[in-house]
């Protein structure tokens, strides 16, 4: 059971994360096809699933259950639809096929939970659904039918993951694969996103990744010093964070981070603060930026275009995985993500999120903040914030409610500090120190 921290103190605190992360799940409540558990990747007419999405809303039900949003039945049944139409679906070299090798398609049509838009056998994607399965067999330990069912799926479909097949033959990790024409000409490099899809892979019992490939992935790492702040860089904030939802890095370290001195988690709040710095430095001098006004990421934004703006011709973007500080960067903030920073750096995440609340970024909003905002680019409204993307995304939902009860419980975090495949990946990726000491 969830057990709130001493330092909760505030209520005022206490209600806002309360409310904030009840509004985001409700996304996992209503925007889902109940015959097979998928999750709408996006509120737009007509969208797909997205399998990352899924992986989040297996991750928040427990959270849900613990926060009295919904019950442990109903979310034990949920968690079973979603696991049995995986388990089923097709895993073949079939173009419309849901997946292959134990990977899934990055986008899955809502109804069939075939494969849409021609979309890549994603190995990202596919380590983020695969980390909330695992997470579903940590939190279900009841011995009843279904939990046991539970676990027994979740099993199964980690095993099933042919891990070595998506090097490609290469070194480090392959991006995904195509019918069409094969593997993808891109492979895992630089730090990013990729660091629970290594984890993952060399803690699997069947195809682990030889552990040369995480060592091999480490060299490609740059370490930088930004605004007077040393840090792993990663330009986009999610980068910092989504592996962060389901592992507790604190004070744990894997060789690149003993040689300097610090760790992912560490590493993590720093990144926080440079996003902020730029922000402050605003050096294209977009509106509003400043020290309660940040968060450049991988986002929606007002699209592809061009426009003078009081004597300055500036380029907008649809959605891009914007970046600090090299770009791009067009103006567009994501409340979501610097919601998802709270763990690492609440004493400057809570003032900004207050900030945005007096913006009334979540007004009129079923699921709170929206996906993302732009004030340097006009609007109709009468708020203050310009432009407003007029979507809600799965994987913006998900951070808001888990890293809100990592932040408040360490919640997720014991969860997959039980979890042998990852304890075995950390391992092998050789981190040591910390809870796993």
């Amino acid at each position: 059971m969830i057990h709130p921290k001493v330092d909760d103190a505030f209520c005022s605190e206490i209600e806002l994360l309360q409310t904030m992360q009840e509004d985001s799940f409700g996304y996992f409540l209503h925007e889902v096809n109940p015959e097979n558990g998928l999750i709408l990747d996006k509120t737009a007419e007509n969208w797909p699933s997205s399998i990352a999405a899924i992986g989040m809303a297996l991750t928040a039900y427990p959270v849900g259950v613990e926060r009295h949003f919904m019950s442990r039945h109903d979310a034990a049944q949920r968690t079973l639809v979603t696991l049995r139409f995986f388990a089923s679906s097709e895993q073949s070299e079939a173009p419309d096929a849901t997946g292959y090798k134990g990977f899934y398609y990055h986008f899955l049509d809502f109804k069939t939970g075939r494969r849409a838009w021609n979309s890549e056998l994603s190995s990202i994607d596919s380590a983020l659904l695969i980390a909330g399965v695992l997470t579903t067999a940590a939190y279900f330990q009841h011995q009843t039918p279904d939990e046991i069912e539970i676990r027994a799926l979740a099993d199964m479909l980690y095993q099933r993951v042919d891990w070595q097949w998506m090097l490609a033959n290469a070194a480090v990790l392959c991006h995904g694969w195509r019918p069409e024409h094969g593997f993808l000409p891109w492979h895992w490099e630089g730090y990013d996103e990729a660091l629970i899809l290594y984890i993952l892979a060399l803690g699997s019992p069947t195809f682990p990744i030889p552990e040369r490939s995480y060592t091999a992935w480490l060299t490609t790492y740059e370490w930088k010093t930004l605004y007077d702040i040393e840090y792993l860089y990663a330009g986009s904030l999610f980068i910092h964070q989504l592996s962060h939802v389901w592992i507790d890095f604190r004070a744990i370290r894997d060789p690149f981070m003993q040689t300097h001195d610090c760790d992912y988690f560490e590493n993590s709040r720093r990144a926080a603060y440079v996003q902020q710095q730029y922000a402050i430095q605003n050096p294209m001098e977009f509106a509003q930026y400043g020290e309660f006004c940040w968060g450049v990421t991988a986002s929606d934004g007002p699209g592809t275009l061009t426009k003078k703006m009081k004597g300055v011709q500036r380029s907008f973007f649809d959605y891009v995985a914007r970046g600090v500080p090299y770009g791009p960067d067009d103006g567009t903030l994501a409340p979501w993500a610097v919601v998802a920073s709270l763990p690492f750096a609440p004493e400057i995440v809570l003032p900004t999120i207050d900030h945005f609340n007096r913006l009334r970024l979540c007004v009129a909003n079923p699921y709170g903040f929206k996906a993302s905002f732009n004030p340097t680019f006009p609007s109709a409204s009468i708020r203050k914030c310009g432009w407003v993307s007029p979507y809600h995304f799965g994987i913006n939902e998900g951070p808001t409610v888990i890293m809100i009860e990592n932040y408040r419980t360490d919640f997720i975090w014991r969860l997959t500090r039980l979890c042998p495949y990852i304890v075995e990946g950390l391992r092998r990726a050789q981190f040591s120190g910390g809870w796993l000491a």
